[in-house]
């Protein structure tokens, strides 16, 4: 059964601020803050997904390869095959630069994963130039400003221009890194219809506490 895709709404945009009403960002599942892997199969395949390369040696570390396969799986079938003539999709970049040890590309995976019934045309245009603290391992989350100043395209990857972009991230929060993302894409394709595809977005079952995400899962 296909999971439907559904969008960012007047009733839902207060849990994620820096997302504003021009916006067009679309989830399939809610991840519960502070709950923990065992809250949800959403906070399961989150939890799974999050596992660090440090820990791939150890035998949980397989939940990742699993998790990415999973969200692959859901997230085709979800996008119309038309949105793919002329579309691109853009994986966020990770946290870590590609020569830290920490670099985690789950995003890219689960792009190139995807399966439709046209070709899909996974790029990524967006080039992390600097490690940023992860946004869900710390109170401190960086500023749209601080991510858009680590945030560089690839122009090696830029032609054809693509007239449709979908930014695909795993887990929307605040939406800092959704706006800096769309930021510096319009800057480069202006004439390009700018949208995100989000494996979850976060809610709180308490909407006063902050957001966290365990590290380990099953």
């Amino acid at each position: 059964m296909t999971i439907q895709l559904r969008q960012i709404d007047d009733q839902n945009r207060i849990d994620h601020h820096f997302i504003q009403p021009n916006d067009e960002c679309y989830y399939l599942f809610e991840y519960t803050a502070r709950q923990g892997y065992g809250f949800s199969a959403t906070n399961s395949l989150i939890s799974n997904l999050k596992k660090k390369p440090s820990q791939r040696n150890q035998l949980h570390y397989v939940y990742k390869g699993r998790a990415i396969n999973e969200c692959a799986a859901a997230l085709g079938p979800a996008i119309n095959p038309r949105w793919f003539t002329g579309g691109a999709l853009v994986p966020m970049p990770p946290s870590k630069i590609r020569t830290d040890a920490e670099y985690d590309d789950r995003v890219a995976q689960i792009c190139r994963a995807l399966r439709s019934a046209v070709a899909i045309d996974v790029r990524e245009l967006l080039l992390q130039t600097a490690n940023l603290r992860a946004a869900h391992e710390s109170d401190q989350r960086p500023s749209v400003q601080e991510i858009k100043d680590v945030l560089a395209i690839d122009e090696s990857v830029c032609n054809p221009e693509p007239t449709r972009i979908g930014i695909v991230d795993d887990v929307l929060t605040a939406g800092a890194h959704f706006r800096a993302a769309k930021e510096v894409l319009n800057n480069r394709f202006p004439a390009a219809h700018i949208v995100g595809f989000f494996i979850a977005r976060r809610v709180f079952a308490n909407p006063f506490e902050a957001d966290d995400f365990s590290i380990f899962g099953k």
